[in-house]
């Protein structure tokens, strides 16, 4: 008994593990590329997400993960209006 349990518990991580792949996979349909300028420095960046408001948000991320120091600069750097954005 001990054993089937073994190969049915196998197989549910494995099914589990699989749709987790897949499903990333599908979220993104949207690319954006950002240009920040903050404190003096500009950083151009690119983030994908399953809308161009995630997509916007990973290349914002990536871009004040570098420029911003601290908390402070973080949230300030996030709400600084990018200098130029393609989105597709």
């Amino acid at each position: 008994m001990a054993k089937r349990q073994t190969v049915v518990l196998g197989l549910a991580v494995a099914v589990a593990m699989g749709w987790m792949v897949y499903s990333s996979f599908q979220r993104v349909e949207h690319s954006c590329e950002l240009t920040v300028e903050f404190n003096g420095m500009r950083r151009t960046a690119r983030g994908a997400g399953a809308t161009v408001d995630e997509a916007r948000q990973g290349a914002r991320t990536a871009i004040c993960g570098v420029l911003a120091n601290g908390m402070d600069e973080s949230i300030r750097c996030n709400n600084t209006p990018p200098v130029t954005e393609t989105c597709s």
